[in-house]
């Protein structure tokens, strides 16, 4: 009888901190552009705040990645989630002056973003360490907080963010001010776990660089990040031409189209509960190809679909194999990538996938505007299966196995978290 060893108590607290965070970050996401539009109607400016929140990724993900490889996890993630509460103070303060102003409140999407680089990483890089990168552990704790964060970020903050808005410009920038500092001090209460030994003497730019090429080397790691990479071309052609799809092809509208992001969502907690499930039953490299593969044929299905039911559906099946799929992909990240390198690896594959989704924006609406507003999602979805054909030979069980093995070889001791 096998026997399933239990998620430390240390779990509890980041999880805890993490699900009131994107409890904040839903409310903020909601907000800073309904904040925006009290300001202006300047699409251009509107666009500016949206984008500020991108760039930090695109500018300095693998730097970011290689300076969380020197420092020291717990304090990167506390330090952060503190300044990201002062900056909110600051903005609320500003917000209740009457003076913040459409680039200050862009310079304040940039910020959090950033601070969103460091901590995301940070803590990517310090759950194996806290779970001594246990794979099924790993898939565990991944499955839970990606399910909590789809729940607080996706269901409950934005609709919370815009009934705090009603009550004035600075009570949502408030409560995620607030929700930013209770994380903080969870974190803080966490075990330390000394930063592994990178090279100190080594340039950061060769180290960012290393953490890169050590990507683009393994066929695995490459695998794993050209699924979010091409996804996200995919996804973002799908959600440019999205609402002018429901509204023109489906006939719904603004209240339709907000339950069809919805059974989205709702499809993605469901694959993040099974993701575990998946994993064990197929093994993580063909569940992430049968995940990948019917997100393809999700979206094949919400091209096709003549009816918002059918449509939901499909959105809801996609949502539902993204789900799986990040929970499945950071974890076998997780539990074979060496410690002193996690930060830079995780960092590297998530600048891909941000960088790749301005091309898939261009493409929807390139494609929308030249033939159909169906013609995108057609694409779409056809990239995705074109994508799961390449990579499912770079993950296969085998592949993953043989890594798993060679990890567990090369594991240091055990630090006991508390």
């Amino acid at each position: 009888m096998n026997v399933v060893a239990k998620l430390p108590a240390g779990f509890g607290r980041l999880w805890t901190a993490q699900t009131v965070s994107s409890l904040g970050d839903g409310v903020t996401h909601a907000a800073l552009p309904l904040i925006a539009l009290t300001m202006t109607r300047d699409p251009l400016a509107l666009a500016v705040v949206t984008a500020a929140g991108t760039l930090p990724w695109l500018l300095f993900g693998v730097l970011g990645g290689a300076l969380v490889d020197r420092w020291e996890r717990r304090r990167t993630m506390w330090i952060t989630d503190s300044a990201r509460a002062a900056l909110l103070l600051a903005s609320a303060a500003a917000a209740a002056l009457d003076v913040l102003s459409v680039p200050l409140l862009a310079a304040v999407a940039f910020l959090l973003a950033l601070g969103g680089l460091f901590f995301d990483t940070a803590a990517t890089a310090y759950l194996p360490d806290l779970l001594g990168r246990d794979p099924a552990l790993l898939e565990r704790a991944n499955s839970r907080m990606r399910g909590t964060q789809t729940a607080a970020s996706g269901f409950a903050g934005p609709p919370a963010g815009s009934a705090l808005l009603a009550l004035g410009r600075a009570v949502p920038l408030l409560a995620d001010a607030v929700s930013f500092a209770f994380s903080a001090l969870l974190v803080r209460s966490l075990p330390a776990v000394p930063p592994p030994t990178v090279g100190a003497r080594e340039s950061l730019l060769r180290q960012a660089r290393a953490g890169a090429s050590y990507v683009f080397r393994d066929r695995l790691l490459l695998g794993l990040a050209l699924r979010p990479a091409v996804g996200n071309v995919a996804f973002l052609a799908v959600e440019t031409v999205l609402a002018l799809f429901a509204h023109e092809r489906l006939g719904i509208g603004t209240f339709g189209f907000g339950l069809l992001l919805t059974a989205e969502a709702a499809g993605g907690l469901l694959g993040a509960g099974i993701a575990s499930f998946l994993g064990r039953r197929l093994g993580t490299g063909t569940a992430l190809t049968c995940t990948a593969t019917v997100e393809g044929l999700a979206i094949l299905g919400l091209a096709a679909a003549r009816n918002p039911y059918l449509a939901g559906l499909a959105l809801a099946v996609c949502g539902a194999g993204m789900g799986a799929t990040m929970v499945l992909g950071p974890s076998l990240r997780q539990a074979i990538v060496p410690a002193q390198l996690i930060g830079r690896v995780a960092s590297t594959s998530r600048m891909l996938a941000m960088c790749a989704a301005p091309f898939g924006a261009f493409l929807g609406g390139w494609l929308a505007t030249a033939y159909d507003l169906r013609t995108p999602i057609y694409a779409a979805g056809g990239l995705l299966l074109a994508m799961t054909a390449v990579t499912a030979t770079m993950t296969t069980n085998r592949r993953v196995e043989a890594a798993l093995h060679s990890a567990a070889l090369q594991q240091p001791a055990e630090v006991p978290a508390r």
